[in-house]
């Protein structure tokens, strides 16, 4: 509402929470306690993401790669740390560690059967 005004006092609160709710209560743990499996409220987990991107990596990314092109990987953090978590072989754990600085490219050099021949991080 333009010009609309509140003022708080003992027995009021801002109109932004006072139309606030607590999360529901849930049987799974908290995210921060388990990140890779447990998504973020109004988020995906680590495991979701993976399952979301890695068929696309299958069907889109890798058979260019293993034709010999070229390809050009800009994703949001998560969805990264799905592929970087495959392409070298970490567990959900591992890759939860990593920092992953944002818009450094890390150049992978795959062998023929899929696998990692070599890795160049450009923020090293």
């Amino acid at each position: 509402m333009p010009g609309a005004s509140w003022t708080a006092t003992a027995t009021t609160s801002s109109p932004s929470t006072t139309t606030c709710r607590a999360p529901a209560r849930s049987t799974s743990p908290p995210f921060w306690l388990a990140p890779a499996h447990v998504a973020p409220p109004g988020g995906e987990s680590l495991r979701d993401t993976a399952a979301r991107v890695l068929p696309y990596y299958i069907q889109e990314i890798l058979p260019r790669v293993l034709q010999g092109q070229r390809v050009l990987v800009s994703a949001h953090g998560n969805s990264l740390r799905a592929l970087v978590m495959v392409l070298e072989r970490l567990s959900p754990e591992q890759i939860l560690k990593r920092e992953l600085a944002t818009g450094v490219p890390i150049i992978y050099r795959l062998n023929a059967d899929s696998t990692l021949a070599s890795k160049l991080d450009l923020a090293a």
